[in-house]
């Protein structure tokens, strides 16, 4: 029975120690610490559109500019013909001719556009065509605009200038960058456009976006506003005769 009384006595003594610490250790902090982990793999899939210039075929030894079309909400899904109802896209298939290899990816339903997904079409066209690196653009309209501030934002150092059109974006990320990218942000050409009367994506998006990059040292980014546009700036925006000469005014 003495045996009995002393493993009895232990295990109060044992029960009361573990009360203690657990009490006080909550008492200390009510915060636990965990850890998760998991790993996943994503496959990306674009179709896509591409424009070889006039003279393509013919030089060998030249590297071309290229421009990254994005289009908005509307494009999106399996038909590919689709991506050239508005933009760059329907310029070239009207006849239009410019000195640029354009890539105008299609994103699939139900999906906005994937930063990662965008940077490795164009690493592909670069490798897969004569690109100049140094000249690489980048213009959307509407979620294409959205696309368009991403990517500038991310990865300024991925592109010589860009033109959102009817956008906006997360001004966080600018103040997110790293040192290097902070330096390739004030030398990104930015040119924005948008409708006044916009009421699907307020003009004060890209107010802020421009005024954003302003503070973070891009002091040359601007914005053009059209008085009586409402979501559609973007047929007016492409059709600015300096759009282009201005995009190729910048280099890495």
């Amino acid at each position: 029975m003495k045996w009995n009384n002393v493993l009895l006595v232990a295990w109060i003594a044992s029960a009361i120690g573990c009360q203690t610490s657990t009490s006080s250790q909550s008492l200390n902090s009510p915060l636990s610490q965990g850890k998760f982990t998991q790993t996943t793999t994503t496959t990306h899939e674009l179709s896509y559109l591409l424009y070889l210039p006039e003279g393509y075929a013919a030089t060998r030894d030249q590297q071309w500019p290229l421009i990254l079309f994005l289009h908005g909400a509307g494009e999106r899904g399996t038909n590919l013909n689709a991506v050239a109802i508005h933009g760059i896209p329907k310029l070239l298939k009207n006849g239009q001719k410019i000195p640029f290899v354009v890539v105008a990816p299609q994103c699939p339903e139900g999906q906005v556009w994937d930063d990662q997904a965008l940077l490795g079409l164009v690493d592909h066209t670069i490798a897969s065509h004569r690109i100049d690196p140094k000249r690489v653009y980048l213009t959307g309209l509407s979620m294409g605009g959205y696309g368009t501030w991403s990517l500038g934002c991310r990865h300024p150092e991925r592109f010589a200038a860009i033109a959102p059109i009817c956008g906006g974006g997360e001004r966080i990320r600018l103040l997110l960058l790293e040192d290097s990218q902070k330096k390739a942000l004030k030398d990104l050409g930015v040119w924005a456009f948008h409708g006044a009367k916009d009421d699907v994506v307020p003009l004060e998006e890209s107010e802020r976006m421009i005024g954003a990059f302003k503070k973070a040292g891009n002091v040359g980014s601007k914005l053009t506003v059209y008085p009586s546009d409402g979501h559609d700036a973007w047929t007016h925006a492409y059709a600015e005769p300096e759009l282009l000469p201005w995009l190729l005014k910048h280099s890495r």
